[in-house]
């Protein structure tokens, strides 16, 4: 069975960000890890492999520092891994990313395809369904539970007030959700290996493509730090003056009556 895991690398959810002037997030100093919601999907992949045998192989879109996050997804166990790499590509959008991925995996043989189900430095939730749709696979989203037999999947998923069981010819696109499983840490032995684990850069060019054909449908043009919140207000006298109050604080200052 052939696994991909399509990984990325995030900021650390413990990070402290620095937005600039021009309203640009600094990421220097900043650590970078694999994104959390894809280590439950590389975790997910390794079970499979061990239970059904075959290959992982790690699918990256990012730049240099990418191949730490990389170095780690083949210490927990994964067999090889890609990094499209390419200066040429600057700031992208979810589209752009998944015009990319999906050119990418034309070129490796799968059954399965895992990512987490979105990216916590974004909260986007739209790569692998856009890439499921761009090489006309099926595909289940927020995964909790995946069962194979044979040429076919099951899977539990997540929905409003409850769960939904579907089933889907391989191969097909899975995102998954926190708790489907335990993320192992590398182990030394793991660490060690990962060092000789084949790790393949390639350009947009290798994937025969264009950055003229890749111009993002959607830009971000400035971030911006939540307001500090503010201590919280007691209010004297009795429960009919302090409720007389707060109906005017709740009215006139955090206008929500």
């Amino acid at each position: 069975m052939n696994i991909v895991v399509m990984m990325k690398q995030t900021f650390d959810t413990e990070a402290k960000i620095v937005v600039n002037a021009e309203g640009k997030i600094d990421s220097n100093g900043v650590t970078l890890v694999i994104n959390p919601l894809d280590e439950y999907a590389i975790e997910e992949a390794l079970r499979l492999k061990e239970k059904f045998g075959g290959d992982v192989t790690i699918v990256t879109l990012g730049g240099d520092r990418a191949q730490e996050a990389i170095r780690t997804a083949l210490a927990m166990g994964a067999d090889k891994a890609i990094l499209v790499n390419d200066p040429e590509l600057g700031e992208i959008d979810e589209w752009v990313a998944a015009e990319v991925l999906a050119q990418a995996l034309k070129t490796i043989p799968c059954d399965i395809v895992l990512a987490g189900v979105m990216d916590t430095d974004n909260g986007s939730a739209q790569v692998a369904v856009r890439l499921a749709e761009k090489l006309e696979l099926p595909s289940i989203s927020s995964v909790t539970k995946l069962e194979i037999n044979g040429d076919k999947a099951e899977a539990v998923r997540v929905i409003d007030g409850g769960t939904a069981s579907l089933e889907v010819q391989l191969p097909a696109v899975f995102s998954v959700v926190q708790g489907i499983n335990e993320p192992r840490y590398p182990s030394v032995a793991g660490i060690m290996k990962a060092k000789k684990k084949p790790l393949s850069t390639i350009k947009l060019a290798d994937l025969g493509l264009n950055i003229s054909d890749l111009a993002p449908q959607n830009r971000v043009t400035k971030f911006t730090l939540p307001v500090p919140r503010k201590g919280g207000k007691k209010l004297p006298g009795e429960a009919a003056e302090a409720a007389h109050e707060l109906a005017r604080l709740l009215r006139e200052e955090a206008k929500v009556l």
